[in-house]
């Protein structure tokens, strides 16, 4: 079990109080228990530290004086608690080895202390890094690559050609490397464009569950490293994701947009084709990027949620706005019109 000092020592934060206070765990301050760690992350919330049953707290070290009890003082305690996670890890530990149900092909080269789940299927050319987990489910296309310590949970599917970096995090019912949508219209009906590239993603990639990300029409689709996905987003085929950038859920991209590095896109944020946004740019939920943007900030759009009848008047006059713009417009030429006549006293 750990104690206070322990964790202090890892996470490099100073200590006030008892170093060997043993605990089980962390938790949130309403639901903390005597053998659990807190943290408060903003001031306000120093109030519901009076009533907290925790073992100790995490905190910005000048808080510390409105807090009796023992403390990890940092100057970030939200990057200190998600540091201090990491030590109460509780995730099932894979067995080492491949599971008497999976199928693995001769071909296949499986990495030192890889883990291959049940039912798991290897198809040829596959290559396994060390330390990865296969799920049980999981579908490996051909010649696609995992990296070393990449784990892949349960039915995770990656279609051939796709490469994952080490240290990545794929959840259940992703699936990586479907075709992108892409058919040219003929006389008789759609004709299908093969999409002949792939999907490469870096290190340290967290995927969500159910996300999809389409391989390339020629190039790849790519994903830098450190990105996160949150669950049910979606990548076109050939967009590019910069390193730590992020989507929250139910996000979607469409083919072939450029994305920077440091973004972040709210829930339900949409993103059209064939365009390029820029390095450390912040889009509010549920906004729609229907063209490039070039400078860094924060970006919003969309309706305000409102009663039915209001919003019904708006949405017939919001499409008279074409209307009344050229009204406007006519209104203003005689307007002008009218001022010159009176400035030439005629």
């Amino acid at each position: 079990m750990l104690t206070l000092g322990d964790i202090a020592k890892r996470l490099n934060l100073e200590l006030i109080g008892e170093p060997g206070i043993e605990l089980e765990g962390i938790a949130p301050l309403a639901t903390a228990r005597s053998t659990e760690l807190s943290f408060v992350v903003k001031k306000l919330h120093l109030s519901e530290a009076k009533a907290t049953q925790a073992a100790a707290l995490i905190l910005r070290p000048e808080w510390a004086e409105s807090w009796s009890g023992s403390a990890l003082l940092s100057d970030d305690p939200y990057l200190s608690f998600a540091q201090a996670t990491q030590l109460f890890d509780n995730r099932p530990v894979a067995c080492i080895g491949v599971h008497e149900s999976a199928v693995v092909h001769e071909t296949a080269v499986l990495g030192s202390g890889a883990s291959i789940g049940a039912n798991a299927v290897l198809e040829a050319g596959v290559v396994i890094g060390d330390g990865a987990i296969i799920g049980a489910g999981v579908y490996v296309g051909h010649h696609a690559k995992v990296g070393s310590y990449t784990r892949l949970y349960p039915n995770t599917v990656l279609y051939h050609q796709v490469v994952i970096g080490e240290h990545c995090i794929v959840h259940s019912n992703a699936t990586i490397g479907a075709d992108g949508f892409g058919f040219a219209p003929s006389g008789d009906g759609w004709i299908k464009i093969l999409q002949l590239g792939g999907v490469r993603i870096g290190d340290r990639v967290e995927i969500g569950a159910g996300c999809t990300i389409d391989r390339g029409a020629l190039e790849d689709t790519v994903i830098e490293d450190n990105a996160i996905l949150d669950n049910q987003v979606h990548l076109a085929h050939n967009v590019r994701v910069g390193q730590r950038t992020a989507f929250a859920a139910c996000s979607g991209v469409g083919g072939s947009t450029v994305i920077g590095e440091d973004c972040t896109f709210a829930g339900m944020v949409g993103i059209s084709d064939h365009i390029t946004i820029a390095d450390n740019v912040h889009v509010n939920g549920q906004g729609r990027v229907s063209k490039s943007l070039e400078e860094p900030g924060l970006y919003a759009s969309g309706t305000p949620i409102q009663p039915y009848k209001d919003w019904s008047k708006n949405a017939v006059r919001f499409e008279q706005l074409a209307t009344l713009a050229r009204r406007l417009t006519a209104l203003e030429k005689q307007l002008s019109g009218i001022t010159q006549s009176e400035e030439r006293g005629t």
